[in-house]
């Protein structure tokens, strides 16, 4: 009996039965690859026009996905329709997958023409906004300048550029310090390159969830347009958690507003008009510390410091750390983040401190104009509790409270340029320009 050869083996020849690796067929995986892209496009485009609040967890990437859909849509219908035409060419519609995939496709089209419509409304509710608040002859009461630099509709590559912002004209001194913190209490002034008198003065504090984020990351395009417009702006970094507990970093921007107002005229500022201005985080810290004015419990080793401001633009800024209303529901990442990271505990731990960083727990008569900007389908911070402080700090406080929610707008939508953040801008030109005004009005009175 012949023994039997095994191919390979002895220097013998391979087997004919031997195997390759089997190569993948781009004609059959690509239907399916149509069909896992299009779906995700139209839940991007679905996260774009409808406030997903649950599941909690989930909250941060569904607002990344929902932000960029939401304020890019022509970038989304480019890259969407690219990415399945080659599929489609390389074989996406073999397959039932591919075809379903084509059809969700066109529905994720037809929901983007929905989010660019609900784009087109931001304008029109923000100046319905402002003319609730301040009156309808509101821009009347603005200098003949300032209202000839406003712009009724956005530049014709506001979309185009989301990165770009405009310096002509702009000088910015950068890394001044306003602490002993060698890093964090450093901020940057921006002013114009020509310009008489001294400007309105406006500070922005970023946000990031008190843990992160840096002072030339955020509100960089209302920065630069009203820098180039005849204000100075002041960009911050404060100290971040969880190295640094509450209330630290309210400390810090009360600091910062001390050193503006002693030192902002040598930059061409006017230390009699300070405004604050900040997103997520920024808002809640410029609301909290627009309320708190001189309050030496915030203020150690400067408790003198003349810490009021001439108005507050909060941009989607948490307002109640105790969630005293039960707007949040049961289960909430946010009071996670405030037990572990932000605050020393939970609210058990530090009942009284909750109440302090909250401003709602602040609400005054003599609070100054208020200007609070919320998205509509934020679902990092809840537009009801926005609603909610705009509506009591309306019914106590003298001064004028402007209330925004905008229409399709996500949490972040104001970081980088987009027809919504361009109306946004826009509206805030409006509002500093009547506080400027209204206070120029009342000092002529006084005299």
């Amino acid at each position: 009996m012949s023994p039997v050869r095994v191919g390979g083996l002895g220097g013998g020849q391979p087997s004919s039965v031997a195997r390759q690796a089997p190569v993948p067929n781009l004609a059959v995986l690509a239907p399916w690859f149509l069909l896992v892209l299009e779906v995700f496009s139209l839940w991007a485009t679905f996260t774009a026009l409808v406030r997903v609040k649950r599941p909690a967890a989930f909250a941060l990437p569904t607002m990344m996905t929902s932000l960029v859909t939401g304020e890019w849509p022509l970038f989304q219908i480019i890259w969407q329709g690219a990415a399945a035409a080659l599929l489609v060419a390389l074989g996406g519609l073999d397959g039932i997958a591919g075809s379903v995939g084509l059809v969700a496709l066109a529905m994720s089209w037809t929901g983007l023409v929905a989010v660019r419509l609900v784009q087109s409304r931001a304008r029109p509710t923000a100046e319905a906004a402002l003319r609730r608040g301040l009156g309808d002859d509101y821009l009347d009461h603005l200098s003949v300048e300032r209202r000839a630099a406003l712009r009724d509709r956005p530049g014709p590559a506001i979309t185009l550029l989301p990165f770009h912002h405009d310096a002509t004209g702009i000088v910015r001194q950068q890394n001044i310090s306003y602490g002993d913190h060698r890093k964090r209490h450093l901020l940057d002034v921006y002013r114009p390159a020509a310009g008489e008198g001294l400007l309105p003065v406006i500070i922005q504090i970023h946000g990031g969830g008190w843990v992160t984020g840096h002072k030339r990351q955020q509100g960089m395009p209302l920065v630069h347009r009203l820098v180039r417009n005849g204000y100075v702006a002041v960009s911050i970094n404060y100290r971040l958690a969880p190295k640094y507990r509450m209330p630290e970093q309210l400390i810090d921007v009360k600091r910062a507003i001390a050193w503006t107002r002693e030192h902002i005229a040598a930059h061409g500022g006017d230390p009699n008009m300070i405004m604050v201005t900040g997103g997520s985080a920024g808002g809640h810290l410029s609301a909290l510390a627009a309320l708190t004015p001189n309050d030496p419990e915030y203020q150690p080793g400067f408790e003198s410091a003349d810490t009021s401001v001439s108005a507050c633009l909060p941009f989607y800024g948490p307002t109640d750390f105790t969630d005293r209303d039960g707007l949040r529901g049961r289960i909430d990442s946010f009071e996670v983040l405030l037990k572990h990271t932000v605050m020393p505990g939970g609210m058990r731990d530090a009942p009284d401190l909750y109440r302090a960083m909250s401003p709602i727990d602040h609400i005054r008569a003599d609070a100054p104009p208020f200007f609070i900007i919320q998205g509509a389908i934020d679902v990092l911070v809840r537009r009801e509790e926005n609603r909610l402080f705009a509506e009591r700090l309306a019914s106590v406080s003298e001064a004028p409270v402007v209330y925004w929610e905008v229409p399709g707008a996500q949490h972040a939508f104001d970081m980088l340029n987009s027809r919504r953040c361009s109306a946004a801008v826009d509206a805030c030109e409006r509002f500093a320009g009547w506080v400027v005004a209204d206070a120029a009005a009342r000092n002529r009175t006084e005299r």
